[in-house]
């Protein structure tokens, strides 16, 4: 099949470099000149697929990357990967509709085009046809097939995988989701069709929303936790022993990404506009979550105070920028957040982090140091917010005269303190 895949980012990349390595004919379409740029000369900006897997795909023509509308002439199937961001609190679709329309001046009847990018119930339906039946001249359902399947990459998971998980897919229609159904199965293990797009749309709003609320339980047990001088490292420990009924969660300096600060809003605001009722455990998620990076900076602020110093005229170190483990997306990092406030606080302020580039957006302030004994040893504090495998915490250990471990992952005891 001829494959379009709009959008060449965490997801749209490896589910097109995935498309083209079972043998469709796929072209990579996105409007950044930098990033096709970087693709033309089988450079990946993403963990999961390895540089050489995108020149082998592109050597054997399978894969195109292009930013040239004239290049998605004739596609069977298109897969919309754009980015769905908040805008002061409201979900910005404008992404999916200029793609949408793009789609429609080159839709022709028998092809699938199927929604990946998240977004809350009813996008497909109400927002998305539409435009391509606008376009496009043709009937959903009838001339051209339409469906949605939420994307479940996990950047950086050594288990779970585009191929190896469950893909989750629907259609407006019994032949769209056959149509979806029968792509998807050339690339992934095992799909799980459901009844229609709006239960695939809320399917993915719950298994972040799901994360999202756990997360901030378990982040605001750990500050009283600590405020009652009890071990919240110890108990998770132990909760974990429970073979049911728990789910293991553990406290962290914020979430990031797109899918934590962003997907679980996109439900609230839905119920908030179609029901006129608030989403009540999603925005006190959101309370305790986005203040996770203030919390960080009180209890370095109060660990100088231990010490009789002032975080103004201090030196930290932050080790990672990332939103997580092993990855370079910093998106809604609170590292971002965390640097500013202290910096703001006084306190000279330098991260490591060999994962994220010097392009990221982080304050003009923050200084990006290479990790070594003399860089540990000059900092009053070091800050532990990304566990990356490359990341040498022996040295910091040994040389570090004061860290606050934000993961959990260091055995507690000078000079190591538990978030």
């Amino acid at each position: 099949m001829r494959v379009v895949v709009a959008g060449q980012g965490y997801v749209g990349l490896p589910l097109a470099v995935r498309a083209a390595q079972v043998g469709h004919d796929v072209v990579g379409y996105d409007v950044d000149a930098r990033r096709v740029k970087l693709l033309t000369a089988g450079e990946s900006y993403v963990e999961d697929v390895p540089s050489a897997d995108l020149v082998e795909v592109i050597g054997a023509g399978r894969y195109r990357p292009t930013g040239d509308e004239a290049d998605l002439r004739g596609f069977d199937v298109a897969v919309v990967t754009v980015p769905t961001p908040l805008r002061e609190g409201t979900p910005d679709l404008s992404y999916i509709e200029e793609c949408s329309r793009t789609l429609a001046r080159h839709l022709r009847p028998g092809a699938t085009v199927v929604l990946e990018s998240t977004t809350f119930p009813g996008t497909t339906e109400e927002l998305v046809g539409p435009i391509l039946a606008a376009g496009s001249g043709l009937v959903v359902g009838t001339d051209f097939r339409l469906g949605y399947s939420p994307e479940r990459i996990d950047p950086g998971n050594p288990t779970w995988n585009l191929v190896n998980t469950p893909k989750v897919v629907s259609g407006v229609d019994a032949r769209s989701l056959a149509a979806v159904e029968a792509f998807y199965g050339t690339i992934v293990e095992r799909t799980v069709p459901v009844s229609s797009p709006r239960e695939a749309e809320l399917a993915k709003l719950l298994e972040n929303t799901f994360r999202h609320v756990n997360i901030a339980l378990v982040n605001e047990v750990a500050m009283f936790a600590h405020e009652l001088g009890i071990d919240v490292w110890e108990a998770i420990d132990a909760c974990s022993t429970k073979p049911f009924g728990y789910m293991r969660f553990t406290p962290g300096p914020g979430v990031g990404g797109h899918c934590l600060p962003v997907d679980p809003s996109y439900l609230s605001w839905r119920v908030e506009r179609a029901l006129g009722q608030s989403f009540r455990f999603v925005e006190l998620a959101n309370d305790v979550n986005s203040h996770m990076p203030d919390y960080v900076v009180r209890r370095l602020t109060a660990a100088f105070n231990a010490r009789s110093r002032s975080v103004r005229g201090s030196s930290v170190l932050i080790l990672g920028l990332a939103y997580k483990k092993n990855t370079a997306d910093a998106r809604e990092s609170p590292a971002a957040r965390i640097a500013t406030l202290l910096l703001d606080l006084g306190a000279e302020v330098s991260a490591v982090d060999p994962h994220v580039d010097l392009a990221q957006p982080f304050d003009a302030r923050l200084t990006r140091v290479e990790l070594d004994a003399d860089v540990v040893r000059s900092a009053d504090a070091v800050v532990l917010l990304v566990d990356h495998d490359d990341v040498d915490l022996a040295l910091v250990i040994e040389h570090a005269q004061y860290l606050l471990d934000c993961r959990g992952v260091l055995d507690r005891g000078a000079p190591v303190e538990a978030l």
